[in-house]
């Protein structure tokens, strides 16, 4: 049978982090649900943060992450990152990427929401994530083995030790791929939701990948919404970086009156849960809010990729005002990992925005996605080429029959479950909201969904099975945290309750869900 030492399902930062260091002394394999360029990471334009500016220091980087992440943080995780983060993107500098700088020659530090100093480093003017995709592709080149669109539908199991993965080619029949290692590095959960700044690609697959497998989760119910997506004719079409508003943009009404202006001390700064929610009273109060850039200096020569998107939509630049509404962006929890990568299940590990390492508390710090990457997959590599092989051919993987018949009732469209969750999961939550869409997703019966073999379904079908299992993951641990807390918002629990819930992370297994079919 196939064999590598290390297999790495998803094909963003991390997933080439890794790779770039496994492939010094390791076989290395990554399988790709789309195109090896399809990922979150190549849209990221604002940049990675990093304390390298002699006014700054990781002890303030580490004060704003912890700040913005409402103190929910795994603290020596966020040190971790925010010390060893600078030495990791000097090195980049240091292997050939090339920062924008500014007339003097200087790497130009930008400033986003929730940062007290200049310190996010971005490349391309507004195409960091694609500058960084393109500079580790060229790193690679023949030195690894892709294989694109092959989606992983299973991670193969044997006594709580992941050996392989699955995969549904595009002709629709089923590979099968056995390492010594398997990395999910997948992706978070942003097009669970109708608006969102994700790849279409991103549906939250790989949480239900490991929690099928038994992996253990947490943090499920902490989903950030960024706050300024461009909004045309009902229709998200594309993210406008936190860094426009890092060079003096501003939030206003269709009055024109600012509304950030004494909600909070950093105003249009401000830490994006609290940016998202104010827009989101706003315009439930039937407002229209757009970001205007009239304060911003050559905005189509600093960001060529938004400009080019607004006028693509039909947005007249000169008139200054962008407008805008929040997205689902990014997901703060994930699948639970220690500071090297490894979950609860042996040779399984995750990094990226599928892992939770706890660094982004209850709302991510913007910029600090890119970085959290970098770093938690530097720890993995580092761990796995310190780890002494272990023989090849120890297990014997036998496949389940999958001949018990289907018994779901129809399922929903993706459509649907995208607004049910925006509606009922998205920016602000309620008791009643939340057991109204569970009992939505229970109606498709939950024994068949955590039962379901990828062979008794099509392709599309797979993907909304996967939507199900990750949105009631989401809905239920947003349920049981009663409190408000960073991304997170209960309209009737609206204040933090440090002593019930901070540093209390939900964890989900898939007993629980068995459990609850028996019950």
């Amino acid at each position: 049978m196939p064999f590598t030492d290390v297999i790495i399902i998803g094909s963003g930062l991390a997933a080439l982090t890794a790779a770039t260091r496994l492939a010094e002394d390791k076989y290395v394999k990554i399988i790709t649900k789309d195109k090896a360029t399809t990922c979150n990471s190549i849209l990221a334009q604002g940049g990675i943060a990093a304390a390298i500016s002699p006014t700054d220091t990781w002890q303030d980087h580490y004060e704003d992450t912890l700040q913005a992440g409402a103190f929910h943080n795994n603290t020596s995780h966020v040190k971790l990152m925010v010390k060893t983060g600078r030495e990791y993107v000097e090195q980049f500098i240091h292997n050939g990427l090339s920062f924008d700088k500014d007339e003097k020659g200087t790497i130009h530090l930008g400033r986003e929401g929730g940062h007290h100093k200049r310190r996010i480093l971005h490349a391309g003017g507004d195409a960091t994530g694609k500058c960084f995709i393109d500079f580790l592709h060229d790193k690679l080149l023949d030195s690894i083995s892709i294989v694109e669109q092959e989606e992983a539908v299973e991670l193969l199991i044997v006594n709580n030790r992941c050996v392989g993965v699955k995969t549904r080619t595009l002709n629709n029949s089923f590979s099968y791929h056995y390492a010594e290692h398997i990395v999910l590095a997948s992706g978070g959960c942003g097009a669970l939701y109708s608006f969102t700044s994700n790849a279409p690609t991103i549906v939250g697959d790989g949480l239900a990948l490991a929690y099928r497998a038994g992996a253990t989760l947490a943090d499920l119910e902490f989903i950030q919404f960024h706050p300024t997506m461009l909004y045309v004719n009902g229709h998200v079409k594309g993210l406008i970086s936190e860094a426009v508003r890092g060079e003096g943009a501003f939030l206003v009404n269709q009055a024109g009156k600012r509304i950030m202006q004494g909600i909070h001390k950093l105003e249009d700064l401000a830490p994006r849960d609290i940016v998202s929610q104010t827009i989101h009273q706003a315009i439930l109060q039937g407002e229209k809010i757009y970001l205007n850039i009239s304060k911003v200096k050559d905005f189509q020569e600093r960001f060529p990729t938004i400009a080019k998107n607004c006028k693509h939509h039909g947005i007249n630049l000169s008139d200054g005002l962008l407008p805008i509404v929040p997205g689902a962006h990014f997901l703060m929890g994930g699948v639970q990992t220690n500071s090297k990568g490894q979950t609860s299940v042996n040779k399984l590990y995750a990094i990226g925005e599928v892992a939770h390492t706890g660094v982004h508390g209850a709302n991510r710090l913007a910029s600090n996605s890119l970085l959290e990457g970098i770093v938690f997959a530097n720890r993995l590599a580092d761990y796995i080429l310190q780890t002494p092989s272990s023989c090849k051919k120890s297990f014997m993987y036998i496949d389940e029959e999958t001949t018990k018949p289907r018994d779901l009732s129809t399922l929903p469209s993706v459509d649907t479950i995208q607004n049910m969750m925006m509606k009922y999961v998205g920016i602000t939550r309620s008791e009643q909201g939340l057991h109204q869409i569970i009992e939505w997703f229970e109606s498709f019966h939950l024994s068949s969904i955590i039962h379901a073999k990828p062979e008794q379904h099509t392709k599309s079908e797979w993907q909304v099975i996967n939507m199900i299992t990750a949105g009631w993951l989401i809905a239920t641990s947003a349920l049981k945290r009663t409190e408000s807390r960073g991304s997170h918002f209960r309209e009737d629990y609206p204040k933090e309750n440090n002593k019930a819930w901070r540093r209390h992370y939900i964890q989900r297994q898939r007993q629980e869900m068995l459990a609850r079919i028996l019950s």
